[in-house]
């Protein structure tokens, strides 16, 4: 091959393979971590926007708090009044919201890259949905209180994965990407009718609390959500780190990744289970908030200009997006959940998405 060959991108090969493998391996005993800059100063930027964010949502509310004095209330150097909004009253919220956009920014990277399809987000194959179908049983039918609430969303979101995992399973040739999407997507649908259905033969108030619900809030968040949320993500999160290098095998193609020695099934199903768990976690803390999944892992991929998952900036992102989400809806003129505000920054990601896709496919 000559030197002026140049690959599909235009660019020579050498220089396409270099930005491809940018960065040095890093070795601690038998541990190995490819040091990025790109990626590390991603991740530092977006921790750093999110929790700014964090600290302009603490700061923000009928008794507006400046920046400077949010921080030294937090490290209790400020007056008793402010120390007590600030750590009791605010503070769980922004915590809840950080942890819930993290929790569904890695969940997203995670099945997008086992399904190799951008859209392949647990808000649109049916997980999410069954979070909150479990939460509506729960709040119209049996009526029970908040722990209740959280225990059936993370139970519906648990038993919908397994459904469409069992649906979507092959004898002899496992699960695939497409089809667990496919069968996600369908089983998105029915559990949209159930919740519709749920709601329409409700009482007012509990449908009122319903539909509240569904929208994905953090008003009224406290250390009840945030701490079960943060001991969950304290498990899942090392997990799903310690099984990326496998997940981005697992894009080359399950023959490539078996022939690299990747147990392709095993690795899917306990990949499964983590992405779950983060969903279901998530949703039992906030409600299905829509589209933060969805947005994150793409997003992070073009920040760091990276091919496959990126787990961490991803994570990173999802805290960032819904961190900023919040302080937006805390401040518009009528006061929303923060699922109405990603709900509209989502729809005007998704119609983009769509479109520069077709536009690349017609080319």
């Amino acid at each position: 091959m000559s030197a002026s060959t140049k690959t599909p991108g235009g660019a020579p090969p050498g220089k396409a393979a270099g930005r491809a493998m940018t960065g040095r391996v890093v070795r601690a005993g038998t541990v190995s971590v490819r040091w990025e800059p790109r990626a590390a100063a991603v991740c530092a930027a977006l921790a750093l926007l999110a929790a700014g964010a964090a600290v302009l949502v603490v700061g923000s509310g009928d008794f507006p708090i400046a920046p400077p004095d949010v921080v030294a209330a937090l490290v209790g150097q400020g007056d008793r009044a402010t120390e007590f909004i600030v750590q009791t009253l605010r503070l769980p919220r922004a915590v809840t919201g950080l942890l819930v956009g993290l929790a569904l920014g890695l969940s997203g990277a995670i099945f997008q890259s086992m399904s190799r399809n951008p859209l392949g987000s647990p808000d649109l194959i049916g997980f999410t949905q069954g979070g909150a179908s479990g939460a509506l049983l729960q709040i119209l039918v049996f009526g029970g209180g908040a722990v209740a609430i959280t225990a059936s969303s993370a139970a519906g979101a648990v038993l919908t994965a397994l459904a469409v995992y069992l649906v979507a399973y092959r004898r002899g040739g496992g699960v695939v990407g497409v089809r667990l999407v496919l069968i996600g997507v369908a089983a998105a649908a029915m559990l949209q009718a159930l919740n519709s259905y749920l709601i329409t033969r409700a009482e007012l108030t509990e449908a009122y609390e319903a539909a509240f619900w569904l929208t994905g809030s953090l008003n009224g968040r406290d250390w009840d959500q945030a701490v079960p949320l943060a001991v969950a993500l304290a498990v899942l999160v090392p997990a799903a780190l310690l099984l990326s290098r496998s997940l981005g095998m697992g894009e080359l193609g399950d023959d490539a990744a078996q022939a690299l020695g990747v147990p392709v099934q095993r690795t899917r199903l306990l990949l499964v289970i983590v992405g779950v768990g983060l969903v279901a976690a998530a949703t039992a803390a906030a409600g299905p908030v829509p589209f933060v999944a969805l947005a994150a892992p793409q997003l992070a991929r073009r920040l760091t200009r990276r091919p496959g998952a990126q787990l961490l900036p991803a994570a990173l992102t999802g805290a960032a997006l819904l961190a900023c989400g919040d302080l937006i809806s805390l401040h518009m003129p009528v006061a929303m959940p923060v699922g109405v505000v990603t709900g509209v920054l989502g729809g005007v990601y998704l119609a983009w998405l769509l479109s520069t896709s077709g536009r690349r496919g017609m080319g």
